[in-house]
This record gives C-alpha cells, structure tokens and sequence, in this order.
C-alpha cells in the first residue's frame, strides 16, 4: 500500500455522482458497446481494486479489463473522482436479509453493524485507503443508516447520541481492521508471518527482559500475546457495556 490515501470520497464532480448514484445509475446507459453498462463498469473497478489495489484502479485500466475504449467509459462516468463514489456505495450496499443486523434489541444489532463492518473491510482492504469523512450519500450509504436506526432507536438515546453510537462502533473497527490488514500486508511484502517476526526478535527481547528495567511486562501470563485471544472482540463488548451503561442512565432520568 502505496500511502497513507490513494483517493477522497466526494473529489469529484458532486452533483454529477449523486446524479449516477441517485438517477442514472438506475437507467441504462447509452454507449457504443453492447452490454456496456454503469454497473458492469463499477463493478469491473471493484474487482480491479479487490485484487491489485485501488492504485490500480484507472479509466485506461477499466476499459482494458472490459475490452473496451477509454472513452467509451466516459460517456458512462465522468472520471475516477466519480468512479471511486460509486465504487464505495456499491461495496457499502447493505444486506436485505434483517437477520444479518442480529435478533432482539439494539445490542445485538450493533453487535452485528460491526462484525460486518469488519468483514467488509477485509473483503475490500483499499477502503481504508480512501479518505471518507465526507461521504458522498447515496443509496447504499442511506439504505443502511435507515436499517440500523430501525434498530437502535428504542435505545431511547437523543438523535446525535443515535448517529455518535454508529460513529462510535465504525471508529473502533476501521482501527481493528487496518491492524489486521497492515498485519496481512506485511507478511506478503517481507514474506515473514507474524509469528516469525516476532520470533527473530526474541534474542534481544529475552535478553533485555532479564534486566528487571520490564517488571510488569516480564510478569505476564506467558498465553498473553497468543492468538487465542480476541481482541476485536473483547473491545467491541466493551463499547457496548459503554452504551448500555448510557441507555440505562437515559431510562433512569
């Protein structure tokens, strides 16, 4: 991964997206290649970025893998600002199956919000290359806010506090998910695993670790840095217990 952002949601033309996402992207497009379609164009640029990155992602490069001309994709979509909006909403599509966002109250539907959060994120890595703190809106983006209110709702929390709570929960696992993908990254580029890497540090750590300079860090349980630990898990949990902790104070007033 090249740097810290390969591209801005909304760099674009802003009302020409939200013209693809909200109207033409419903129509079929006219082109001068049968079968040419916005869809079959986004969805091409997301198999482009799942597989070689979003770096990789470029007007030239779509055309090719569609056995197309370059300008032919622009009669479809304006540039690769607007491609990389539609891209995003096509990945962030939510589910229509309503067992996906849990059973039962609000817990379990946050619950699930950031599990599937997580597997997206590892389903498309280049997302947390792309800098979206602000998102172009389109249907899947609200499509799946709606969902998630529906179920949140009777946390009884004001409007703000609702929207914080799903901010909250997709803070944690952008932070939980660069961890584990930068990890998976790190062994493709150096070819040590995890494991490895640590190992090939332990000489010097065992050694350093004798001096008593550590003591807290030398008493740990020896199971501490195991993998059968999950910390995704474990904090996930503990945000929850947080709002719940708020949802009862909130019911007490």
């Amino acid at each position: 991964m090249a740097s810290s952002t390969d591209g801005t949601s909304g760099s674009g033309d802003i009302g020409r997206t939200l013209e693809l996402l909200w109207i033409t992207g419903k129509r079929r497009s006219r082109g001068p290649k049968p079968g040419l379609t916005l869809e079959r164009i986004v969805d091409t640029a997301v198999e482009v970025a799942d597989r070689d990155g979003l770096e990789a992602v470029s007007m030239r490069r779509i055309a090719t893998e569609l056995g197309t001309g370059t300008m032919s994709l622009y009669r479809y979509v304006p540039g690769k600002g607007e491609l990389l909006d539609l891209m995003l909403d096509r990945v962030q599509r939510p589910s229509e199956n309503p067992a996906d966002l849990g059973e039962g109250d609000w817990r379990s539907a946050l619950q699930a919000l950031g599990r599937a959060t997580l597997a997206l994120y590892r389903r498309h890595p280049w997302l947390l290359k792309v800098n979206q703190s602000r998102p172009i809106l389109g249907p899947s983006a609200l499509d799946g806010m709606e969902k998630v209110l529906a179920r949140i709702k009777p946390m009884g929390l004001t409007d703000p506090e609702l929207v914080s709570a799903i901010i909250m929960i997709d803070a944690y696992v952008v932070g939980a998910a660069r961890t584990q993908v930068y990890a998976e990254e790190a062994e493709r580029t150096t070819g040590l695993t995890t494991a490895e890497f640590f190992e090939a540090q332990w000489p010097v750590l065992q050694e350093v670790m004798t001096t008593g300079r550590y003591p807290l860090l030398m008493g740990l349980d020896e199971n501490t840095w195991g993998p059968d630990f999950d910390h995704f898990e474990y904090g996930l949990q503990r945000i929850l217990d947080g709002l719940e902790v708020a949802v009862t104070r909130r019911a007490n007033e």
